[in-house]
């Protein structure tokens, strides 16, 4: 399989803190690669180093099957990427902020990839309106746009999701599932947490204080079939209740405002919702969740 990205005994610190220590890092053309560690993990020092924003004190870093820094404005010219947060011109239309990227970037971009890419972000009811009147939602997703502008082969997105609603991450998850089955892009994720990648990523590797936690394909990794779920109801007393005192209740864990919590087997989720319908709770939402903390407990204290 062809490496986009290859990182070998990668090496950065700052005075007192490794913020990376020997990483090493394999992105196969056609991934959607989960870069995963909690906050202060070193992944946006990774980033940085992959965007040339800053360098290695030790290692290597090829990208495309070349050296970075040797290679740097041919490799650049073919990442897109939001590293923290995008740079937006207010009080400028988003058509016109993605047009004055690109007579920035000397590349001939025309009217037509403009309209093209504010649609593929779903941006282009709003192509005229000024930035300063988006959500927080539409400015992520025209940062992206920035990113794609150039119809680049790699896209290495830190934190996408980072500040947005419920319906905004949905919306971001699905552009880039579009982006990598459909334009067949490779995607370089980086997050903390561990839901969002299990929904889009098929590769991860999880990094704590700079070295690599584990690596692998992310249907392996997270094969155990007990998880997190959350019933969202009405009555969630009588829910817990109801839990408590069936076959379900060795896994209740908690029921705290209208959201009752339990670890059982994925599979089962169905027969549970089922269960209560019999019972008569209203179930307004069931929700699994994968806690990057829970996960990363769980692979330390196995040694890994």
């Amino acid at each position: 399989m062809e490496k986009i990205i290859e990182i070998n005994n990668l090496y950065k610190r700052f005075k007192d803190i490794m913020a990376v220590d020997d990483l090493n890092v394999n992105v196969y053309r056609g991934d959607v690669f989960g870069f995963l560690g909690p906050n202060g993990a070193g992944k946006s020092t990774t980033i940085r180093m992959l965007m040339t924003l800053i360098f290695p004190a030790k290692g290597s870093i090829k990208i495309f099957d070349k050296p970075l820094h040797e290679n740097r404005n041919y490799i650049l010219s073919r990442i897109g990427a939001i590293v923290e947060k995008p740079d937006l011109y207010n009080y400028m239309s988003a058509y016109k902020n993605l047009e004055m990227l690109g007579r920035l970037s000397g590349r001939p971009i025309g009217k037509k990839r403009i309209e093209e890419v504010l649609e593929l972000v779903g941006l282009k009811e709003r192509a005229k309106s000024k930035v300063k009147t988006y959500s927080f939602g539409m400015k992520q997703r025209l940062g992206i746009a920035q990113a794609l502008i150039h119809d680049p082969e790699l896209i290495i997105l830190d934190e996408p999701t980072t500040g947005l609603d419920p319906q905004g991450m949905k919306e971001i998850r699905e552009l880039i599932l579009y982006l990598s089955h459909t334009e067949k892009k490779t995607i370089f994720l980086s997050s903390h947490i561990l839901s969002e990648v299990e929904l889009v990523a098929n590769r991860m590797i999880i990094i704590d204080k700079g070295k690599t936690v584990v690596e692998g394909e992310v249907s392996e990794l997270l094969k155990t079939p007990w998880i997190k779920v959350e019933i969202e109801t009405d009555e969630p007393v009588r829910c817990a209740g109801l839990i408590k005192n069936s076959g379900w209740g060795t896994g209740f864990e908690s029921v705290k405002d209208n959201i009752v919590t339990l670890n059982m087997e994925k599979e089962l989720i169905p027969e549970i919702n089922k269960f209560l319908i019999e019972n008569s709770i209203k179930v307004y939402g069931l929700t699994p969740k994968r806690s990057l903390e829970e996960y990363f407990l769980n692979i330390t204290e196995k040694g890994h």
